[in-house]
């Protein structure tokens, strides 16, 4: 058990039957009445946010969370089959689980699964990734890396993009929180 003046951000607790992450929070102490702590809750399986307002004093149920680190091998029917790298050990998420991470995986990629007491709930990959171009227009003497930008698409479908003078086959440096070019890698 929890207090809410032991809140921090990233803390994940049980609330009302759903496991959430805390994204923010405000301790309110106003002139008359009891103080009380504003929140932002992001759900770990489904992403989605909501606002609850809890007493001070009030606990909640924390649950430990572990990070393992797993290779992504394949996927088939709907399904997404990770291998733990530690003891070989392969689990698999359905397609509604990792739909974030999706357009960054490619096969053999290393991300960390996090898991609870009761299994797996989630993939989080790196905070960069390095993908292939496999269409994009083609590149023209004299752009400048200051100028305009022109979409591409990557070896794993993603489209994003990118500066003019990048070219097909190229390996770029991107950021799997925004989606967004970084740099050739």
């Amino acid at each position: 058990m929890v207090s809410t003046a032991e809140f921090r951000n990233g803390l994940v607790f049980n609330y009302e039957g759903h496991l959430y992450a805390i994204v923010e929070f405000q301790h309110v102490k106003p002139g008359k009445g009891v103080a009380f702590v504003r929140t932002r809750l992001k759900n770990v399986r489904t992403g989605a946010v909501i606002t609850p307002t809890f007493r001070s004093g009030d606990k909640v149920d924390n649950v430990r969370l572990e990070r393992r680190e797993m290779q992504y091998l394949y996927a088939s029917d709907g399904f997404y089959h990770f291998m733990d790298t530690q003891n070989y050990e392969q689990i698999q998420f359905t397609q509604e689980t990792v739909k974030a991470v999706v357009p960054y995986l490619k096969e053999n990629d290393t991300v960390e699964v996090i898991t609870t007491d009761d299994g797996p709930i989630g993939v989080e990959m790196p905070t960069f990734t390095i993908l292939k171009v496999t269409h994009t227009e083609p590149g023209i003497r004299g752009d400048t890396a200051t100028g305009g930008t022109k979409s591409a698409t990557l070896e794993t479908g993603l489209t994003i993009q990118v500066p003019l003078f990048v070219n097909i086959g190229e390996k770029l440096k991107i950021d799997t929180r925004t989606g967004s070019y970084v740099e050739r890698a």
